[in-house]
């Protein structure tokens, strides 16, 4: 799945009123918990893309971005 719908963004904000008001059952606490990787995914993918079509342009030429190695600690 690369787009949340709306739907989805509207359950994910109800099950945070929710579990903030009352707490939510095992069987919600799931829902969500995959509704929100499902979300960040979905942010990742798109602002990756977003970055992708970045070009620098110096001395006349466009340069795309380059993507960094990513440091493990």
């Amino acid at each position: 799945m690369t787009k949340m719908n709306q739907r989805q963004i509207s359950r994910i904000n109800e099950l945070a009123k929710k579990s903030r008001e009352i707490g939510l059952t095992p069987e919600e606490k799931e829902e969500q918990h995959e509704l929100r990787k499902q979300y960040i995914l979905a942010y990742r993918r798109s602002l990756t893309a977003a970055l992708d079509n970045i070009v620098i342009e110096k001395d006349g030429k466009e340069i795309p971005l380059s993507k960094k190695e990513s440091i493990k600690s």
